[in-house]
């Protein structure tokens, strides 16, 4: 295994888990005021997030910068 996924958080963890992470971390209301999109706003489940977020690129890197500042605030 190469360094760079070593030091990756991300390495390893579907959009599932990072979505029930975030969830069970911020909730939804919390998470919809970080990321505008429809969503997390309207009716919010896991997997209506899941399929948008696999075919919206811009998103997904939202939701994993969302992720990564849930970790730093975790080790704080």
């Amino acid at each position: 295994m190469s360094e760079e996924h070593n030091n990756n958080p991300l390495h390893g963890k579907t959009l599932k888990i990072i979505m029930n992470e975030l969830v069970a971390y911020y909730g939804w209301e919390k998470l919809a005021s970080f990321i505008k999109i429809n969503c997390l706003h309207f009716d919010p489940s896991i997997n209506s997030c899941l399929k948008f977020l696999r075919k919206t690129p811009w998103a997904r890197e939202k939701i994993e910068r969302v992720y990564l500042s849930m970790l730093e605030e975790k080790e704080s």
